[in-house]
């Protein structure tokens, strides 16, 4: 059953606060749906890993997942400078590393967590 126009807007209003986007649906196991993805409004520049988790939190949300990053690229890079944007994931084989995305490039790449990068923030709704 397809949903009307009247009835996206309607729920788009009812998860979405002041200066959010709607970044699309995140799949969980088997394919899934798992929960809604949304961008909170507001921006950190020249911060460092821990600074960016900070940013986040006092935003109301966290950081994006990698995953998540690619959705951002993909339904809402003009959203975005095109710089570098930390995600909330510490690098696999060392805590002193964490991953990034390029919003100009599309790709991701880890660096120091002291690095200074820009960040934003997201927050979930669960489907």
């Amino acid at each position: 059953m397809k949903a009307t126009a009247s009835a996206k807007t309607a729920f788009l209003a009812s998860i979405l606060k002041s200066g959010e986007q709607y970044a699309g649906i995140i799949l969980g196991e088997n394919g899934e749906p798992d929960y809604h993805l949304i961008l909170i409004g507001g921006e950190a520049i020249k911060v460092s890993f821990r600074e960016a988790k900070e940013f986040a939190n006092l935003s109301g949300g966290e950081l994006p997942t990698r995953r998540e990053q690619a959705l951002l690229y993909s339904n809402l890079k003009d959203e975005f400078t095109s710089n570098w944007y930390w995600s909330g994931e510490l690098h696999a084989s060392t805590s002193d590393y964490a991953w990034y995305q390029s919003v100009y490039y599309g790709c991701q790449g880890y660096g120091s967590i002291n690095d200074e990068r820009r960040a934003r923030a997201v927050r979930r709704v669960a489907i």
